[in-house]
């Protein structure tokens, strides 16, 4: 707002004012968190001379990509097809009526980084624009052309097989780096969703490949500077394969699914370590992320203070960390945090990015200090330094609250409560779907997608939700259920499951448009159709969608649900082993398809009872539920359709004695009353024995 441009919203005005005024579209795709938005932000967008060539030229667009990813995911195509570069910020040029004809990411000020300045890209476009505006308007339908085929899969439906599984799981094992632990080389993305299908494809096959793969790639994640050392927490990704220096800004959702990905390798490995980093997540996540008042996560904390800061907040010269401790936790503090005169950050080589460089073990021994006063010395550094850190300016906290990635976090909170005995997440997650569900949900207008803005004067826009955000919460309510066995959360799940049917399923072809049908008018390339199936870097839409419509078919026994999935699933399954590690939900959603849900249904209460809702807990698989009902709870109108015709019957519920039941296949057999006889028929079910 404070800037010279005269900026306009997405919308009918400015497309008005385009046509009106015969001129080109400037559109600014960015982002809170984005470090090079910013940078771009100040250097040209702040720039009078800059601005007034943009106010006389063009109309210019500011979009915000996490308000409106439907935009940003067309225009990325676009931009991508042109100059081979996507990300943020994008900047593309549009005709009057937003079909992109030219575009890149960051322009400088001045030629530089073997690019054109800014100012003369405007001029030539601009030029362009008018003195050759056949080219432009046969490059722009050339582009328009790339962003429909992007997002075609004519031809490549097939029925989905669990070779698709296999062939997924092979593409992401040839990617793993033995060394450092990821998938391919530098810039390193975590890939949650493949480390999820890898946690799950080694439970069901005993494979210790699979295992050292997500292990390896866990532990060295977490020890690296990618982790926060100080408050725990991740960063969006490492710009090296060492996972050491990392791109600063710390995503909600990088965050939920990473989460997820260190409780179920607790629940596989029974490491601490584990979890002990998802307890870190869930602390960082509670004190900078979360409305305590009311519920609800934060989208995002920036990387950085100003242009000329590369992650300071976070990082230490020597100097710094030997200002706030004493000489001997510096002394250990540095060797096991790898601080020194020089450290890691181009812009001042003096910072130090914290990350585990030598083992308390390895300390020990070179000091000649006993492990014990090691361990106490490293603690009360850490509490010193992450003391004096607070005391710095700190970068901003994005505190808009979006439905899809509420939702995303509200699964992992859930997941962290129940297998670590966090009582306290599992209360903030209830109170957040709860949030989600009074504040952005309702039968007429279906689901907002975003539910609160950091600027309140904001809160006029109400921006309908995307496919992502049904999908999301529809898993998060039956999330929800199955932590609370309270029926309301399941006919949340079914009725917002519903409304993502009828809005977004495509009845001719099968699978789901990322936009509601029949959304009013779409301007520039909106009515594009996409049917988003990569992670990117979120859980693919059609995937999760898949998944939820499976989960409700086994409490529902309502084909409906599996047919609609199955439909979903078909239209990528002729090339989905192409795409590799990155529709690892798509292969996760397979898991669902093709291998029978398990529902494990803990009867009563008492020790007996805590005891065999722990051996329930225990193995980790993704077509798993675990649900724990009092006996007053075990009748029909209690229960889901499919539960009800079975629950009810079973011979303990009559005798009140506590015992858990495996159903799968919409039957249940007898049950169990041993935790160990449980955690062995557990493993029998999943597809593990021993």
């Amino acid at each position: 707002m404070h800037q010279p441009i005269q900026w306009h919203e997405w919308g009918e005005e400015a497309f008005a004012a385009a046509q009106r005024e015969n001129k080109p579209m400037l559109l600014d795709i960015g982002a809170v968190w984005c470090h090079w938005c910013h940078v771009m932000d100040r250097e040209s967008y702040d720039n009078p001379e800059i601005a007034q060539i943009v106010n006389q030229r063009y109309i210019p667009v500011k979009v915000d990509r996490d308000e409106h990813p439907d935009i940003d995911s067309r225009y990325q195509i676009a931009v991508s097809s042109i100059s081979g570069q996507g990300g943020w910020p994008l900047t593309a040029f549009l005709t009057p009526d937003g079909k992109p004809f030219y575009g890149g990411t960051y322009f400088p000020p001045d030629d530089h980084y073997g690019r054109p300045s800014f100012k003369r890209v405007l001029l030539a476009i601009s030029d362009a624009f008018r003195d050759k505006h056949g080219d432009v308007v046969d490059q722009a339908k050339m582009v328009e052309g790339a962003i429909a085929h992007a997002e075609s899969f004519a031809g490549k439906n097939a029925t989905f097989t669990p070779a698709i599984i296999d062939a997924i799981v092979k593409s992401a094992l040839e990617m793993f780096d033995p060394v450092n632990g990821g998938f391919g080389s530098a810039p390193k993305f975590p890939h949650p969703s493949a480390i999820d299908l890898l946690i799950d494809q080694y439970v069901r096959s005993g494979d210790e490949h699979l295992r050292d793969v997500f292990v390896t790639t866990l532990e060295k994640m977490a020890r690296g500077g990618v982790y926060d050392q100080l408050a725990g927490g991740f960063h969006r990704y490492s710009v090296d394969e060492r996972w050491v220096v990392p791109h600063f800004e710390k995503m909600c959702y990088d965050n939920s699914e990473l989460l997820k990905n260190y409780v179920h390798a607790y629940q596989v490995t029974g490491s601490e370590f584990f979890a002990s980093v998802a307890r870190d997540i869930v602390r960082w996540m509670d004190e900078w992320l979360s409305d305590r008042e009311r519920g609800g996560f934060y989208a995002s904390q920036d990387a950085d203070l100003s242009m000329e800061d590369d992650g300071d907040y976070f990082t230490w010269t020597l100097q710094e960390a030997q200002a706030v401790l004493s000489e001997e936790e510096a002394r250990v503090a540095s060797l096991h945090y790898d601080i020194n005169e020089t450290g890691e950050m181009h812009h001042n080589p003096a910072k130090n990015v914290l990350y585990v460089r030598a083992s308390r073990e390895e300390i020990a021994r070179r000091l000649s200090l006993p492990p014990q006063q090691v361990e106490s010395l490293l603690n009360s550094a850490k509490k010193k330094m992450y003391a004096a850190r607070l005391q710095r300016p700190t970068p901003y906290v994005d505190k808009t609250v979006y439905t899809g990635w509420n939702a995303l976090s509200v699964s992992a909170y859930l997941a962290a409560g129940q297998v670590l005995g966090i009582d306290a997440a599992q209360h903030f997650a209830l109170r957040s779907i709860d949030r989600i569900l009074a504040e952005g949900w309702s039968m007429e207008r279906g689901l907002l997608h975003v539910l609160a803005y950091s600027d309140a004067d904001a809160d006029l826009r109400r921006i309908p939700g995307v496919l992502d955000d049904y999908a999301f919460t529809v898993v998060a309510c039956l999330d929800a259920y199955e932590a609370t066995s309270d029926l309301s959360y399941f006919s949340f799940a079914r009725k917002i499951a519903d409304a993502m049917l009828s809005r977004f399923f495509d009845p001719v072809s099968g699978g789901f448009f990322d936009r509601e049908i029949g959304e009013k008018k779409s301007l520039g390339v909106l009515g594009t159709p996409r049917k988003p199936f990569q992670d990117s870097p979120t859980p693919a839409g059609n995937s999760v969608a898949a998944i939820a419509l499976m989960r409700l078919y086994s409490y529902t026994n309502a084909t409906t649900y599996r047919d609609k999935a199955e439909q979903t699933m078909e239209i990528l399954a002729g090339v989905a082993g192409q795409y590799g590690l990155f529709v690892a939900t798509y292969a996760m959603a397979g898991v669902h398809l093709s291998q029978p849900h398990t529902q494990v249904v803990v009867i009563g209460e008492g020790e007996l009872a805590d005891r065999l809702f722990q051996a329930a807990l225990g193995p980790f698989s993704a077509s798993k539920a675990v649900l724990r009902l009092a006996f007053n709870k075990a009748v029909p109108q209690n229960l889901p359709p499919a539960l009800a015709e079975t629950i009810p019957q079973l011979p303990v519920v009559q005798a009140e004695k506590p015992a858990a039941a495996i159903c799968s296949g919409f039957a249940c057999q007898p049950p169990i009353t041993s935790p160990e006889q449980l955690a062995a028929a557990l493993r029998q079910a999943i597809g593990r024995s021993g």
